[in-house]
């Protein structure tokens, strides 16, 4: 059966009012959604649980993951944990699972089925320890995607590009007409992002997923990857004038023309649809640099610190509940520009953008998300190089290149 977008979630929200709860309770939910479509979206998922007559207490956490999950596994190591917070798909939360520290979810995934209905079953398997599940996936969220500002490259003279090519030849012609070609903030994450959006899209995908699931040293070190470290190079000349810290901050600058594109990943709508923007009107997206077209299978996913309390227990697995339904997951991600995880929902309502990746996801050119292959510390370790990559010039394309073997090599 396909569900289609009525009135957001209301009709999933009304389920549950009719229903109630058992007992009322208030949930502490930590999360790092705060820029203008973050906030849209998560509150979706507020609204819905208020309507079931417990309520949502936001702990949005500012800085982006790298900031927020610090805070947060210390809370629940240290005895004092939320009721449920965000992590991304794959192995952030691995620790704390096998430390015994969250819910294990296994009896509410097999009431609502979700094996039969959570698509790709890769989102559902990243979520799983020793054959028990431990998280809700709430969405499919790529990073393969280069957002472009049709005004800025009409200002410029230059039609808007269909491919990376095309886009680092427009470069000088943006800069002499005072357009700052590429947009990257200083969050450490951002660069390593663009790096790994290059190489899928230049090396292709079978070269990503040897190099970050197979640790294969051998490719990292070959002639496509020192093609793809030249590509970094360009972005990185490209980027040279792009001063602002957070990833929305720089999706601002393309929306206001200041830059002409941004390496990001669709969680960039939210920002287009807040500012009013239309897709392929105001601006252009290209999944995988329109190159090598394809949906990174990641995304964001909550877990649940296991609790003394027996109300906010059962408060957690309404939550859960309510996240995966039909209703709740289209009203979400259509605030959020990712995809919905179920796969039995219908979009009526996305956008050319979207629709371009749900395409790319029902053609079945899907990629496993970083999280999802590498260790939050060997990943943590590429991070900082392509910070210091991109921002100290003296560090040629070779010189990183064969840094980034060496951590290949020793990643796990």
């Amino acid at each position: 059966m396909r569900y289609r977008l009525l009135t957001a979630a209301f009709a999933a929200t009304a389920a549950l009012n009719i229903a109630g709860p058992v007992q009322a309770a208030e949930l502490e939910v930590t999360h790092w959604w705060t820029s203008g479509g973050e906030a849209a979206a998560v509150a979706e998922f507020a609204k819905a649980f208020d309507a079931s007559g417990h309520k949502w207490i936001d702990g949005a956490i500012a800085g982006s993951g790298g900031t927020a999950r610090p805070i947060m596994i210390s809370r629940i190591t240290g005895g004092d944990p939320m009721g449920a917070t965000q992590f991304n798909h794959g192995r952030q939360a691995e620790e704390l699972v096998e430390a015994g520290l969250m819910r294990d979810l296994s009896d509410i995934a097999e009431e609502g089925k979700w094996r039969e209905v959570v698509h790709p079953s890769s989102l559902l398997d990243s979520c799983t320890l020793d054959g028990k599940i431990y998280c809700v996936p709430v969405n499919i969220h790529s990073q393969q995607w280069l957002w472009l500002s049709n005004a800025a490259f009409e200002k410029a003279g230059v039609p808007v590009p269909t491919n990376w090519e095309e886009y680092a030849a427009a470069a000088p012609a943006l800069e002499e007409a005072g357009i700052i070609p590429l947009a990257v903030g200083q969050q450490p994450w951002q660069t390593t992002l663009a790096f790994q959006v290059l190489l899928t899209a230049i090396a292709g995908p079978d070269a990503y997923t040897k190099i970050f699931g197979e640790k294969d040293a051998d490719l990292a070190a070959g002639e496509e990857l020192a093609k793809v470290f030249e590509a970094a190079a360009q972005a990185r000349s490209m980027s040279a004038k792009s001063n602002v810290q957070d990833w929305n901050q720089a999706t601002n600058m393309v929306i206001t023309g200041q830059a002409a594109g941004q390496i990001m990943g669709d969680w960039a709508q939210g920002e287009f649809q807040v500012a009013g923007q239309v897709a392929g009107k105001d601006y252009t997206c290209l999944p995988g640099l329109g190159v090598n077209e394809v949906i990174m299978t990641g995304g964001d996913a909550f877990y649940f610190p296991v609790l003394d309390d027996e109300e906010k227990s059962a408060a957690q697995a309404d939550l859960a509940k309510l996240m995966l339904s039909p209703e709740v997951q289209v009203a979400f991600n259509l605030k959020k520009g990712s995809l919905p995880v179920r796969g039995d929902v219908d979009l009526e309502a996305a956008n050319d953008c979207m629709k371009k990746g749900l395409e790319i996801l029902a053609q079945g050119n899907i990629i496993q998300s970083p999280d999802q292959l590498m260790s939050a510390d060997s990943l943590t370790q590429i991070n900082d190089l392509f910070v210091e990559f991109f921002n100290n010039t003296s560090i040629t394309a070779e010189d990183a290149q064969k840094r980034f073997v060496d951590l290949v090599a020793n990643a796990d």
